[in-house]
């Protein structure tokens, strides 16, 4: 394993939480939409990530195996998918967007939970930019073995 491959993990990992921060700063911004282009009521995103395993050929995958790289190469996004979980139904006969009941379809977004997981992905980032900076951190200390 090189310096670069270590960069590239923490790098990818850095991306994907930006998506991860994005699509949940859109949920919060959302909570209340009761109508979007599509009709309806906004519902919930939810950024889906998985590792990236670069086993492009038996060769690399041998060759990966000899050397003990690690199977993983970093992580990336694979999607960005609507939550599946109900709306929440609050009775306001007054509101614009009510249903003949007086119901009226509010996003399926809890922001407790949104906020958990921003702290969460924000976390993940401070991870990932601490490794990042250790990864730095002992590249320089060897170049500066190198120069004695």
């Amino acid at each position: 394993m090189n310096i670069f491959h270590s960069l590239r993990i923490s790098a990818s990992g850095l991306s994907a939480e930006r998506v991860r921060l994005d699509t949940i700063s859109a949920n919060i911004a959302n909570a209340n939409t009761t109508r979007t282009e599509k009709g309806g009521a906004y519902r919930r995103q939810v950024a889906l990530l998985a590792s990236v395993e670069n086993e492009d050929s038996f060769k690399s995958a041998l060759r990966k195996a000899q050397s003990n790289m690690p199977p993983v190469d970093g992580v990336r996004v694979v999607g960005i998918v609507e939550d599946p979980s109900p709306m929440k139904m609050v009775y306001d006969p007054t509101h614009p967007d009510a249903n003949e009941d007086g119901y009226v379809e509010y996003p399926n977004v809890d922001i407790m939970k949104e906020m958990v997981e921003a702290i969460t992905a924000s976390r993940a980032y401070e991870a990932n930019v601490t490794a990042l900076n250790s990864t730095k951190s002992m590249f320089l200390k060897t170049l500066e073995i190198g120069k004695n």
